[in-house]
């Protein structure tokens, strides 16, 4: 093998900074972890909820809609918080759950 080859000499060196980058992206955060099992079994579980409990997903829908009715966001911080406290849910969770409601059962809420 030519090791003169430019291409060859530019592949060579790229493969000898690779640790290098690798360990920057590290520092940098640019190389992110996957999701926490317990995160993507969480958002399921509310996920199941809805499917197992229509009414809700009625009764979430009924609120949405009053909401944009007044002119707010059903995705709204406060309409959130609302969701989160009526349900015991953490804001996160509350989010999921309304973005799983309108998704399914009410797509004309904004």
């Amino acid at each position: 093998m030519d090791t003169t080859c430019p291409a060859v000499m530019a592949r060579s060196s790229l493969l000898r900074s690779l640790p290098l980058a690798l360990a920057a992206g590290v520092a940098w955060g640019i190389i992110t972890a996957p999701i926490e099992p317990s995160a993507a079994s969480a958002a399921s579980a509310l996920l199941e909820s809805v499917k197992q409990n229509p009414e809700l997903a009625r009764q979430l829908c009924r609120q949405f809609k009053a909401l944009n009715a007044e002119g707010q966001s059903a995705t709204s911080k406060a309409s959130i918080a609302r969701v989160a406290e009526s349900q015991g849910l953490s804001p996160m969770d509350a989010e999921v759950l309304a973005t799983y409601v309108i998704g399914l059962h009410c797509p004309d809420v904004r």
